[in-house]
């Protein structure tokens, strides 16, 4: 041995492995096909709509007012994003990936809409309300046509082909960085009223993982339904703080982030109101604006395989074979021509943050989920009841994000166990990748908010969002840059196969070789012909 010493002596057998790798996630109550009893199901199907409720809320909060709009037509908005979430939800379940993935709104497509937003076609219009219906018309026409992009590459099987290229080495950058790439949501938010979004932090932890421990009888009801607890606890006391006039006399942000009455949707919300088609509006239609909202569907697509690896994980699922990953991109860009065709505003993804509450319940559930998809559209056609989980402030939300976008990266991480950590290039790829993950959208994301616009500046803003949107995201950095460097580097070496974990991987090529992923991914009523499972 170099530099001395005496060598050590060999590890037994037993000490060489001391945790065998698990192609299925150990200790999980309930996987995909297996519900839960129905009172417990309904409980965290309602669980799980809280969770989602975030997002739809974050989303138009952040739009409507930039569009024109004012607090009847941020309702709506939600109304809608609620309802388009229940009709995708659905049918990913049913007919997508077939894991218990809920698919709601998506940040992803939020710069691009500010795009369209700021067009100058829009800023001679002086009627607030004329201006927001005609904004509302240019995004539902970018994201019509950018739904095509995700349907095409879908369904056609050219993300299939993609995928296929993939090993658990270049998969950990894409699915840990679809969570940890989302702290922006985290802490930051959650500061922005302290008193409340630190109290529901810890609650969380500590119904969760303490006194589930303390507790041994109560520890199902504890860990799997800590947010239902924390959240009423802490909204409670959010609402005796603001009646109580400790919110008097600071300033309106405080107001907006800390009091419960200041979102301003229960009073705007109607008592019963279906969305429907082309509520706003016949589409308006602009070649540059799609092209960059297609941009932001190939983002999302990007990021939604990741979330989709992360909730096959902690489903107890078998890795998802590539046909099926391609399947669910097409039903996810049909989702997104439904937020087009009823004006969301913006388009749809997985969710990350109800992928780490499966971890936290452990119930993968594709039954929980569904029944979360009819509260969403069962709320969404009675506006009053559903605005009013919907007003729950925003730092309350921001915690629960803390812990399940720190779950989602951490299922990423879990892959490890199947590559070899003592190889250099297995080093590289994992370390450049997600240094650069994260170190190249930072460059971008500060350069916009200091400057009010991206790196690159021309006076095509439709170009302009088509390499600032994926540069800024996280995700989409290191789990391209993963799949170039771990498919070009020394391909020709065999030994390297075993080092990216490729033998385990290629046993889940189809769903059809394996009785337990034809279990969880097989679709209904013999439609699987229509779907090529290699």
């Amino acid at each position: 041995m170099a530099g001395g010493g005496a060598t050590a002596p060999p590890p037994k057998q037993d000490e060489q492995q001391p945790h065998p790798v698990k192609d299925q996630l150990p200790n999980v109550s309930y996987c995909i096909t297996s519900p839960p009893p129905w009172p417990e199901a309904v409980l965290l199907g309602f669980q799980h709509y809280l969770v989602m409720l975030g997002t739809t809320v974050l989303i138009p909060s952040t739009l409507v007012p930039q569009m024109g709009g004012g607090k009847e037509e941020k309702a709506k908005m939600i109304q809608t994003l609620l309802f388009v979430a229940g009709l995708n939800t659905l049918t990913q379940t049913l007919f997508g990936t077939r894991l218990p993935a809920v698919i709601g709104g998506s940040f992803t497509f939020v710069p691009t809409t500010i795009s369209i937003v700021l067009a100058g076609r829009y800023t001679d219009i002086a009627d607030p309300q004329e201006r927001f219906q005609r904004i509302m018309r240019g995004i539902q026409g970018a994201m019509i046509v950018a739904s095509t992009l995700q349907i095409i590459i879908g369904f056609s099987g050219l993300w299939r082909n993609v995928i296929r290229f993939m090993s658990p080495l270049s998969a950990i950058p894409l699915v840990a960085l679809s969570g940890f790439g989302l702290y922006e949501f985290g802490f930051p938010l959650l500061v922005k009223c302290v008193e409340i979004g630190l109290p529901q932090l810890v609650l969380l932890v500590i119904f969760s993982q303490y006194i589930p421990y303390v507790l041994k009888g109560g520890k199902n009801v504890f860990d799997r339904f800590a947010v239902l607890f924390s959240v009423i606890i802490v909204w409670i006391y959010a609402h005796l703080l603001t009646v109580g006039g400790a919110y008097k006399n600071t300033p309106p942000k405080t107001q907006l982030s800390c009091r419960t009455d200041q979102a301003g949707i229960i009073g705007a919300a109607p008592w019963i109101r279906v969305p429907y088609p082309f509520q706003w509006g016949a589409p308006m239609f602009n070649a540059g604006e799609s092209f960059a909202m297609m941009m932001a569907s190939f983002v999302a697509l990007v990021e939604s395989t990741g979330a989709f690896i992360a909730v096959a994980r902690y489903a107890s699922a078998t890795p998802v074979p590539p046909s099926v990953l391609s399947r669910g991109v097409g039903w996810q860009g049909v989702g997104i021509l439904f937020s087009g065709l009823f004006g969301t505003g913006a388009g749809s993804s997985v969710s990350v943050e109800n992928a780490g509450l499966l971890a936290l319940t452990r119930v993968g559930s594709r039954r929980v989920v569904q029944i979360s998809a009819g509260f969403m559209i069962f709320f969404s056609i009675l506006g009053k009841f559903g605005a009013v989980f919907a007003s729950i402030p925003a730092p309350i939300i921001a915690a629960l994000y803390c812990l399940f976008f720190a779950y989602v990266g951490s299922a990423g991480l879990g892959f490890m166990q199947f590559c070899n950590l003592n190889s250099f290039r297995t080093k590289f790829i994992l370390g450049f990748s997600i240094f650069m993950g994260l170190s190249i959208p930072q460059y971008f994301n500060e350069y916009t908010a200091m400057n009010g616009f991206g790196p690159v500046h021309t006076k095509a803003r439709w170009f302009n969002d088509m390499i600032n949107v994926p540069f800024s995201s996280e995700a989409f950095v290191a789990g391209l840059l993963a799949l170039f460097l771990d498919t070009t580097l020394h391909q020709k070496d065999n030994a390297l196969k075993k080092d990216r974990g490729m033998p385990w991987w290629e046993r889940f090529r189809s769903f059809k070789t394996d009785t337990r992923s034809e279990e969880f991914y097989s679709l209904p009523c013999n439609l699987n012909k229509f779907f090529p499972s290699v």
